[in-house]
C-alpha cells in the first residue's frame, strides 16, 4: 500500500511540474482595481508566470477549503468532547457504585459477582 501512496504522489509531482513547465510565460496580475490604487500609492499590477498564479490559485482554494471544514465541524467537535466527558463522569459513577457494592464483602465473592 505504501508503494501505491509513493506511485500516486510521484504521478502528481509530474503533473505539476508539466503544468509549470508548459506555462511559463510572464502575465500581468491585476491585484487592485486602478481606481484604488491611486489613493494608496501602490502598483496595481504583478507580472508572474502563469503557472504561480495557477498552482497560487489551487492552494489559497485548498487553504479556504481547509478553514471552512474546521469552522463547520466545531459543533460536531464540541458535541464529541462532551459526550466524552458525560462518559468519564458516568464511569467513575459505576465505580464508585460497585465499591459501595461489594463494601463489607469477601474481596473473592466480590472479584466473582464482578466478573459474572
Amino acid at each position: 500500500m505504501r508503494y501505491v501512496r509513493y506511485v500516486c504522489i510521484a504521478i502528481f509531482a509530474v503533473a505539476l511540474i508539466s503544468v509549470a513547465l508548459a506555462n511559463r510565460d510572464m502575465v500581468s496580475l491585476q491585484v487592485v482595481p486602478v481606481e484604488i490604487s491611486g489613493l494608496f500609492a501602490v502598483n496595481p499590477t504583478v507580472r508572474m508566470p502563469l503557472f504561480l498564479v495557477i498552482l497560487g490559485s489551487i492552494l489559497a482554494g485548498l487553504l479556504v477549503g481547509f478553514i471552512w471544514e474546521w469552522i463547520r465541524e466545531y459543533g460536531e467537535r464540541a458535541e464529541a468532547a462532551k459526550q466524552a466527558r458525560e462518559m468519564r463522569r458516568l464511569e467513575r459513577e459505576v465505580a464508585r457504585l460497585k465499591a459501595e457494592k461489594h463494601r463489607g464483602k469477601d474481596q473473592v465473592l466480590a472479584l466473582l459477582d464482578e466478573a459474572g
